[in-house]
């Protein structure tokens, strides 16, 4: 009801001219030659899907406006999980985001591929080590396409580019005086690769992320003097509490670090596929103190002569590091004692969101109810899978997906509040403007209080987008739709048409007014669902170029124009009908069979 207040006066209060006056207006502006809809604001710089956002020299240096984001780097033990696609369609809408701002965006993602469950997996499978590393890393390009998933650099650890840097910086680390060898014995968690502190352990001496028994192990390995960094640690999270967020997940990291911080083995005798230890060939690098470095050799040029000054200098550090809060300890906590060791600068930010559950239940095979995110997206399209999960889970705490709600959602949202609109208005157009505007956005919404409403949920997103808040981003986006079916509603431009005269011409002027908002919400809600928006500007009559240069700036009112030619109405998304359990196994395609998942794979997955 409070958006009422803000619409302007019912049509019943305009005087009323001839209806002959807005038929020659009509017929003026169609015969018009003149109209022509010019680009849109932007950078003419700004590329997409894999390859770089930015000019080919804005990666020389770390001074250029820039914004440098990271996935984890998957663990290829098994195919891409929900856990994993909820990360990177999270990361993917923050990158588009910073692309509307004007930055020139580095988007990394990539592919984990050593350690002792990569050579079980590929032996389970019959296959060398690469041979199975190629097959995972290629489903994870597949699905990110599938998702619209843009980013900048995908990059392997098993890439020679790679490898050259983690022997630069281990030996720099070694110069530090930071590594040493010793012997170890602990209690070893294979699924998650590291030892195991007993108070870390559940009752039953079992990881409390897998619930499996830790192996007792004893090694002669090579370790990092973490606990040199206590002190360091605790005033970087003390000067920049922004360092971890959500600011819980910080209250955690401190409290890690306060209990004492212990040096951890960063060499493994027992694994052999691995980068070797440099000057010892019977040890690899761990897993960590390797993939971790992925997030610098990435900022490579490939076909360049790799080294790790050049690495750095192309963009590093890294604006965000987005992960899930299963490893948060070694990205707020291992990773930049070894930055500072190398002396590198540390991240901006790490963020650690929630685990993802289905029916309020955790996921997993024993229980028969794994989400496979390739069969979401064949079944519903990737503007719903993207759009429901940032929509419906608060980012940073644990969400829940229930098949229900995923479609109520998405049909209310998407394909009522959203394109009925569109379609409601558009048809009226057509039929009563021949689908042209006969006014500008800016003079059709001349003392329309309808306008300000608009502005303000724009102010809103871009807020809730910075403060990483989809959900609330969505939900001011969304707000613009509500505003604008009541509007519509309570105008009635259907019957105002009838009367003719200045009350059809304010009817006019009300379908403008409500493009228009269409519009903006087409560029307000084009990071998270991309093909949805780019389907409402085709219709709104804008080319595909067009929209693809779309700017944070186009959120401002007044880009469409008098003469503007709009699309005939036709859904831009169809709405889900809901199908018994017998017709979704039929038209369920088979998902993808692999090796059991393990804890480095993102979200709550039962190994």
């Amino acid at each position: 009801m409070a958006a009422r207040a803000l619409f302007s006066a019912p049509p019943a209060l305009y005087a009323i001219p001839p209806l002959s006056s807005l038929a020659s207006r009509a017929h003026r502006i169609l015969l018009s030659n003149h109209f022509h809809v010019g680009p849109l604001s932007f950078s003419s710089t700004r590329r997409r899907c894999h390859h770089r956002a930015c000019t080919d020299d804005s990666k020389g240096s770390t001074n250029f406006d820039s914004f440098v984001l990271t996935t984890p780097l998957y663990y290829v033990n098994a195919p891409p999980h929900m856990g994993s696609a909820y990360t990177t369609i999270a990361a993917d809408a923050i990158a588009r985001f910073q692309r509307l701002l004007g930055k020139k965006v580095i988007f990394v993602t990539g592919t984990d591929e050593h350690g002792e469950k990569i050579a079980s997996a590929a032996e389970a499978n019959n296959k060398s080590p690469k041979e199975h590393c190629d097959v995972i890393s290629q489903a994870y390009r597949t699905l990110w396409s599938d998702l619209q998933i843009e980013y900048n650099e995908f990059i392997r650890t098993t890439d020679l580019k790679h490898e050259t840097v983690v022997n630069e910086f281990y030996a720099r680390v070694l110069d530090s005086g930071d590594i040493y060898r010793a012997d170890y014995e602990g209690l070893y968690c294979v699924n998650c690769e590291e030892y195991k502190d007993e108070k870390e352990l559940t009752e039953n001496k079992c990881c409390p992320v897998h619930l499996k028994p830790c192996l007792l192990r004893k090694e002669d390995n090579y370790f990092f003097a973490l606990s040199k960094y206590q002190s360091k640690l605790e005033e970087l999270l003390t000067n920049n509490p922004e360092f971890v967020k959500p600011s819980f997940r910080l209250n955690e990291v401190q409290g890690w670090i306060k209990s004492g911080l212990r040096d951890f083995s960063i060499s493994r005798a027992s694994v052999e596929w691995g980068i070797p230890v440099p000057n010892d060939t019977k040890q690899t690098i761990y897993v960590w103190f390797d993939a971790l470095l992925g997030y610098i050799s990435a900022l490579l040029e490939d076909g360049e002569k790799p080294n790790l000054q050049k690495a750095v200098s192309s963009g590093w550090p890294a604006s965000l590091h987005l992960i899930g809060k299963d490893i948060l300890r070694f990205h707020a906590v291992y990773w930049p004692a070894m930055l500072m060791s190398a002396g590198l600068d540390v991240p901006k930010m790490v963020f650690g969101h929630g685990f993802l559950t289905k029916d309020g239940l955790k996921m997993g095979k024993s229980l028969g109810n794994t989400l496979e995110p390739t069969d979401l997206v064949n079944r519903f399209g990737a503007d719903a899978v993207r759009y429901f999960f940032l929509r419906e889970v608060e980012f940073g705490n644990d969400g829940d997906y229930s098949e229900e709600r995923f479609i109520n959602i998405v049909n209310a949202h998407l394909a009522n509040t959203i394109g009925n609109l569109l379609n409601r208005t558009l048809g009226l157009l057509k039929k009563n403007c021949e689908s042209t505007l006969l006014f500008d956005s800016i003079e059709a919404a001349e003392g329309n209080g309808f306008k300000d409403t608009v502005e303000k949920s724009v102010e809103m997103a871009r807020y809730h987008y910075e403060n990483l808040a989809f959900s609330s981003a969505c939900e001011s986006v969304l707000d613009i739709g509500n505003a604008g079916n009541l509007y519509i509603d309570e105008h009635a431009p259907w019957s105002c048409f009838k009367k003719g005269g200045e009350i059809a011409e304010m009817a006019a002027k009300d379908l403008v007014v409500i493009l228009e908002a269409l519009r903006i919400m087409a560029v307000a809600l084009s990071p998270v669902a991309p093909s949805l928006c780019a389907r409402i500007y085709a219709q709104l009559g804008f080319t595909e170029d067009q929209f693809k240069s779309i700017t944070w700036a186009d959120t401002k009112w007044g880009r469409l124009q008098a003469g503007q030619q709009m699309m005939d109405p036709k859904p831009i998304f169809a709405k889900i009908e809901i199908k018994t359990e017998e017709e979704l196994k039929e038209a369920s395609p088979k998902a993808v069979k692999g090796p059991k998942k393990g804890s480095r794979t993102q979200g709550l997955v039962e190994a």
